[in-house]
């Protein structure tokens, strides 16, 4: 295979992705067409090799990166070029499981086969384990092989059963299937039926759960309760526990990069924490002291000035009454 002139023709496709639809393909090169699919399309170079171009670079990175992963097995096609949006390899032929399907009952020799292309994606590290039935290939000998690999890798989540295989079988082919799977291989079968049965529960949980429209009112007057900042005691033991919290966080990142214990880098914190503490405590205590003190002090001033007070009301009132006996004038003189 020239490279060089593979290169050229490159220069002459131009694949563009759509959104929920097959690509959008323009073809000025002498290559023909053999078909498209969401993510590429794929055209003949020689009697044994392809080229499938990509829309963008993410997905031919993935699928080159899936295949390089099994090219030591027999199970998927070889690899022979690879460009920023495009990758040579064979042409599977054979005929895919969903057209086999059509005319063949499926047997326990298919089904042995399925199960052991589902243990080699295991082996060779794809995190989804699972393909569509189209995308298998049986081949004249009887083998497996296996196209469009790029979704099996880079996944966050994924189905920890092979749902997409199970479904795309039909319910007849899933239910002889997993009859098969329960004979051959126990175990796997229990589990697999397990993670049938939750997603079965998520559906039926789902069904009651979201057609609810939440009561916003409800939810608005009991959402006061988790409101912290109008106790301004509460508000303040938040705060305070906020920023303990987030000292303690930065510190310990700041000594395990130093390679610090962190045990006793913990143990530090606590100490440090609680001695700051305790003499937050003890200047409120001494606050309160204090103002205690002048609470006092102002306390003995009134009361010093209200028994002056009585006493003169006192002698005033025996003056006066001293008067009226007529014993004294008011200047102190007998009448």
């Amino acid at each position: 295979m020239d490279i060089n002139k593979l290169n050229e023709w490159m220069k002459q496709i131009e694949v563009k992705n759509l959104i929920n639809a097959d690509v959008e393909v323009v073809n000025n090169s002498p290559l023909v067409m053999l078909g498209k699919g969401r993510q590429g399309a794929v055209f003949q170079i020689t009697e044994d090799i392809c080229v499938k171009v990509f829309g963008n670079q993410e997905d031919c990175d993935r699928e080159h990166y899936a295949l390089s992963l099994g090219q030591q097995t027999n199970l998927f096609p070889k690899v022979h070029a690879k460009g920023p949006l495009y990758i040579a390899m064979d042409i599977i032929r054979g005929v895919d499981v969903r057209e086999y399907l059509q005319s063949q009952p499926l047997t326990e020799e298919l089904s042995a086969k399925l199960i052991d292309m589902l243990i080699t994606f295991k082996t060779i590290g794809y995190e989804r384990i699972d393909h569509h039935k189209r995308q298998i290939y049986i081949q004249p000998d009887g083998n497996l092989k296996v196209i469009d690999v790029a979704r099996t890798v880079w996944r966050d989540r994924v189905y920890p059963y092979p749902r997409k295989l199970l479904n795309s079988l039909g319910d007849e082919n899933k239910a002889i299937f997993l009859s098969h799977v329960q004979e051959m291989a126990p175990e796997l079968y229990q589990e697999w039926l397990h993670y049938i049965r939750m997603e079965e529960l998520s559906h039926q949980i789902h069904q009651i759960l979201l057609p609810q429209k939440p009561d916003k009112e409800t939810v608005k007057n009991l959402s006061k309760k988790l409101l912290t900042t109008e106790d301004e005691e509460k508000y303040v033991l938040q705060l305070q526990g906020l920023v303990h919290k987030v000292f303690k966080e930065e510190w310990v990142k700041t000594m395990l990069a130093r390679g610090k214990d962190p045990e006793a880098v913990m143990e530090k914190i606590d100490k440090y924490w609680d001695e700051l503490e305790q003499s937050r405590v003890q200047e409120q205590y001494r606050g309160m002291k204090r103002f205690e003190g002048e609470i006092s002090r102002n306390d003995g001033k009134h009361h010093n000035k209200d028994k002056k007070r009585d006493q003169h009301r006192r002698f005033e009132g025996e003056r006066y009454d001293w008067d009226s006996r007529g014993k004294k004038s008011k200047k102190g003189r007998k009448k």
